[in-house]
């Protein structure tokens, strides 16, 4: 049968994850001798429409379209979904905050179970997901007829979003929730990359003291490489990074061309967050640093001498 994607979006464009949540359903959908189709549900949100209708390995774009879905209220997406849930045997979602809200709402309201954080499509019933922070990969079979699953962006290359030729139905958009309504957001603002979505990441440690020093050591360097900034949990506990910076467990799962960690030991939850990144520079003056085990690159050194020769060394056009 066919597998479903639920598009994350702002209204205007879609959401990096969303790619990636598609390359797993193409995977998915060689099991299963189907098509991937995409759920667009926004307000005003045609852009994000015709650009999910031009993803590669995309058939068809669902467009549902109303102010409803204007903040992405789970009661409102999960009912939209619940119309045409009966049409597909996999519904996927991102394993972000978004998709965390919506997909055990959906599942719970078709009866199933639902399958977190996919890394790995091993056939149409059985997938791999990890468990304790990772130190473990579990294979799940489930025998539910439709399944509902969250996907770990990381795990899997991101879809070309141009080249597809997919239609574009709509359908008619669901009632708005009585029982829910928006009230207001606060969004971070920052001029950096997105933490999620960044191709260079620069994180900072408990090690570096203060937020002043987390600040006067560590910008100037996200700044020469155009770096999001990142930090460890431990870092943002103490007040020296803002909690939209925690990479990890608990944080954000990441995944970059590179990732450099100043001042980071390396607990379990922090390399839950950050292992799969493609390159790794750890700079720590603790030799027995469990980063340096996962690192490709080590340093040795006292960063506060060691990030400052950095950035005064690089050479970017």
């Amino acid at each position: 049968m066919t597998v479903l994607v639920i598009a994350e979006h702002d209204n205007v464009s879609l959401k990096s994850a969303t790619f990636n949540v598609v390359m797993a359903a193409t995977q998915t959908s060689m099991f299963t001798d189907g098509l991937v189709h995409v759920l667009v549900m926004g307000h005003n949100a045609d852009p994000v429409a015709m650009a999910a209708a031009q993803i590669t390995g995309v058939a068809k774009v669902i467009h549902a379209d109303g102010a409803q879905f204007a903040h992405g209220l789970a009661e409102n997406v999960a009912a939209q979904v619940l119309t045409i849930a009966g049409q597909y045997s996999h519904i996927m979602f991102a394993s972000t905050a978004s998709g965390k809200n919506v997909a055990p709402r959906l599942a719970a309201k078709l009866d199933v179970s639902q399958i977190s954080d996919v890394i790995n499509i091993e056939n149409s019933d059985t997938f791999e997901r990890p468990i304790y922070a990772g130190n473990a990969i579990a294979t799940v079979q489930s025998t539910d007829a439709i399944k509902v699953l969250t996907v770990r962006t990381t795990g899997f290359d991101a879809a070309i979003a141009t080249g597809g030729t997919a239609t574009v139905e709509i359908v008619v958009a669901v009632t708005g929730s009585s029982i829910t309504t928006f009230v207001g957001r606060e969004i971070a603002k920052n001029e950096r990359p997105e933490l999620t979505s960044a191709k260079i990441i620069v994180a900072g440690g408990r090690a570096l003291g203060s937020n002043e020093k987390f600040m006067e050591v560590m910008t100037p360097l996200a700044d020469k490489l155009g770096a999001a900034l990142g930090a460890s949990r431990a870092a943002v506990d103490a007040g020296y990074a803002p909690n939209d910076w925690q990479v990890g467990q608990t944080g954000k799962i990441v995944a970059p061309q590179l990732y450099i960690a100043a001042g980071i030991s390396g607990a379990i939850q922090h390399l839950a967050g950050m292992k799969d990144s493609k390159v790794i520079v750890a700079i720590n003056k603790d030799a027995e640093a469990p980063i340096f085990c996962v690192a490709d690159y080590g340093l040795e050194a006292d960063l506060f001498v060691a990030v400052p020769e950095f950035v005064a060394a690089l050479q970017l056009p």
